[in-house]
């Protein structure tokens, strides 16, 4: 399984529990796959016959832009799927900005995609991030409520009352503080664009790195946000799939005492 050399009807499995069904061709290969994903920017953290799994790397749109020919984590995915003699194009499920590292989902048929957008709040049960921001957060922990608009530079722009934006919820938690910076864990109970860095900017504590945001220092030569935690369930099988990756080796850097860089 971990050399991807398990086959059910002819598709590369890697799930120790994938459900069979009767009438199901099940082959084993000679050899490890030769076909798999070799990109810096992307690495498969998960796949069965439905699903992708990824680890998005941060300087790479999730999907391409109108009018634009450019690599994309699924324009990847869709070369990567061409190479198994797949006629198909993955699925975007959910999206991350172009800055911003971590777990991403894409689906393999158009009907499971569907069901992750028709009962999102149902199926995805956790989903946090983790950002190093400017300063020391006041509180421990705490909400962020405000509407969401975006101007004509695509710029969006946070109001405390309802001006016909979106409604933006974000929860967020201090883990660390440190040599100006704060470690802060965010969870959301809305999806609208932008909206952790918008909120971060709110709280007067900008995610290190985004100058689109407020941001006046960049360590790291990167936005400082990361989505680490997934959890959702199977659209087909209804398990409960859980997924972590853990922070950015760079954003401890940030942390270490500049007497003993070594802590």
């Amino acid at each position: 399984l971990s050399q991807r050399m398990v086959y059910v009807n002819k598709e590369i499995i890697t799930q120790y529990n994938y459900p069979l069904k009767p009438g199901q061709l099940v082959q084993i290969a000679k050899n490890r796959h030769k076909r798999g994903l070799n990109s810096k920017w992307v690495r498969i953290v998960y796949e069965d016959a439905f699903l992708l799994v990824v680890e998005k790397k941060e300087g790479i749109l999730t999907n391409i832009q109108p009018g634009k020919r450019q690599e994309t984590v699924k324009s990847i995915l869709d070369e990567y799927v061409k190479r198994q003699n797949r006629s198909f194009s993955v699925c975007t499920v959910h999206r991350l900005d172009r800055g911003t590292s971590g777990l991403l989902v894409f689906a393999k048929r158009r009907d499971i995609q569907k069901k992750f957008m028709d009962y999102w709040q149902e199926i995805v049960k956790d989903r946090r991030y983790v950002a190093v921001v400017q300063g020391d957060m006041e509180k421990d922990y705490g909400t962020v409520s405000s509407w969401l608009s975006e101007n004509r530079m695509f710029v969006t722009y946070s109001s405390p009352v309802d001006n016909g934006g979106k409604l933006a919820i974000t929860n967020y938690r201090t883990l660390k503080r440190k040599n100006g910076y704060s470690l802060v864990e965010l969870t959301l109970d809305t999806r609208q664009k932008n909206q952790i860095r918008v909120h971060m900017q709110d709280l007067k504590h900008p995610i290190v790195g985004d100058y689109k945001y407020g941001s006046t220092v960049d360590p790291i030569g990167r936005i400082a946000l990361h989505a680490y935690m997934l959890r959702f369930y199977h659209p087909i099988t209804g398990e409960l799939m859980n997924f972590e990756l853990p922070c950015p080796s760079s954003f401890n850097k940030i942390f270490q005492s500049q007497e003993n860089p070594d802590e």
